[in-house]
This record gives structure tokens, sequence and C-alpha cells, in this order.
């Protein structure tokens, strides 16, 4: 069964640009992003299901979340759109793009592969679980529980956009954080979809992270043959640590895909 999606849709015209974030992220993550691309055409950023404003609901399949992109692309009358995907978001975007290609303009996937990674996340849930267990009341208080497990200052902010605080004061985690562990298995995983996407592709990796490797790249190309990979300055938060290139190369990608460059 599909969720119905929290999106941000600046509106306009022409073939949109639908941008899909990572584990733990959301649609706010893309704000000054969007602020930029909707100067030159249409963007939607979509809360994938257990994230950021949309429902909390049990399966993490990338077939199933594809699915509740493509309900979104419905329900906005989108025919045909670019889709960007971050991380886990990237893979949602290859399995939307292999499983539905007729509705892809062009492919672009931020630091991740199609393949099934070894490495989990179990300090960033043990270190929400601490938080969740101390139920502390600022975010100075969260940022000192989120130390003991998580070093990287960087990575504690970015934990701590998931915050909302409730009637009583608590600060909480707005993510589906029971859904997200339990299917997390099926997060580690390849996209869904038998079949490559044979569309124009851009894969945007970081030179500092391990998530696209060159031992990674045979595969990329077998499921998006049209590939260009390009690599930047950056670790696997790419767009926050380069934005301004970032969003350069999509908009040559994008540019070039319609024609304008």
């Amino acid at each position: 069964m599909t969720v119905e999606l929290h999106t941000l849709d600046t509106g306009g015209e022409g073939v949109p640009l639908v941008v899909i974030h990572g584990l733990l992220g959301s649609a706010d993550n893309w704000r000054s992003h969007i602020k930029q691309w909707q100067q030159q055409r249409r963007v939607v950023a979509i809360d994938l299901r257990n994230h950021g404003r949309s429902p909390h609901a049990e399966g993490m399949r990338y077939g199933e979340m594809a699915d509740d992109v493509l309900e979104v692309l419905d329900r906005l009358d989108i025919e045909r759109c670019h889709l960007l995907g971050h991380s886990m978001g990237g893979k949602v975007a290859m399995t939307l793009a292999r499983l539905y290609p007729q509705r892809v303009a062009s492919l672009a996937v931020a630091d991740i592969a199609p393949v099934r990674y070894d490495h989990g996340h179990d300090a960033i849930f043990a270190a929400l679980r601490h938080v969740e267990a101390k139920a502390p009341d600022n975010r100075r208080e969260v940022d000192a529980l989120l130390a003991e497990y998580v070093e990287e200052k960087p990575i504690r902010l970015f934990l701590a956009t998931n915050l909302v605080r409730g009637d009583d004061g608590i600060m909480r985690w707005r993510v589906g954080l029971d859904q997200i562990e339990a299917d997390y298995e099926n997060i580690r995983d390849e996209p869904d979809g038998d079949r490559p996407y044979e569309g124009p592709s851009l894969v945007l990796r970081g030179a500092n992270s391990h998530y696209v490797t060159d031992e990674m790249l045979p595969r990329v190309h077998e499921v998006m043959p049209r590939a260009e990979v390009v690599s930047l300055d950056a670790g696997h938060w790419l767009h926050a640590e380069r934005p301004e290139a970032f969003q350069e190369a999509v908009n040559v990608f994008i540019d070039r895909v319609e024609g304008l460059r």
C-alpha cells in the first residue's frame, strides 16, 4: 500500500526536478538548493515514508518507496521529471527509473551505487535511541547525548534536524525509527528492478567517500548504461560540503539533457 508523502513544490513550468533525500534526511535539508534551482525550473522535494513530515509506515523496500514517489507524480500531474536522489534516495530514484522509465526524463544519483552495502548505522541508531530514552528538553542536551555515540559534529547537526518539540516540551525524533530499524536490511540492499535505465544519467560521487568506489563502476554502468560519473572534492554529504559545485553539475547535466547546452 502506498503512503501519501509530504512534498515541497515550488510550482512553475516545464519538466520539474524531483529531489529525494537520503536516510534520516528530509526535504527541508534541500531548501537552499531548491531556492537556487527554482529560479530555472519547477522543483518538487519529497519526504519519504518514515521521514520528515510524511506518515510512518511498515516496509522500506525500494519498490515500495518508489511507488510512493510515483503516487506523488500522479497526484501532481507530473508526466515526466528529472529525478535526483542522494544516498538511500538515490536507490529509490534508480528503482523508479528502472520500473517506470517512461516517467523519468533523466536520472541523477548522488554518492550511492546500485549495490548492497556491508557497513551499517548501528552507532547512529544507538545515538538516536539514547536521546529518546533520556527525553531531553533542549538542543544542547541532545547534542551532548548524541556525542556519546557520534564524534563528528556535522553528523550530529544533521541528525538534530529530525527533532521536534512535543506539547510537553520534550524533544523527540520525527522519523519512524521503529520502522526504519525493522527493515534496515532492505535499506542496505540493491535497488529494485530487473532492467537497466537507458535514459541519460549522472552519478555524482564524493572523492573522499567510500560509497561509490572504482570497483563499483561496472555495476553502475550495468544499471545506468549512459551514466556520466563526476567526482567532487567532498565526502558522502557532497551537496552540503560543495553546494555550488553540486548545483552546477546538476544544472549542466539537466541543461544538456534539455538541449540548452
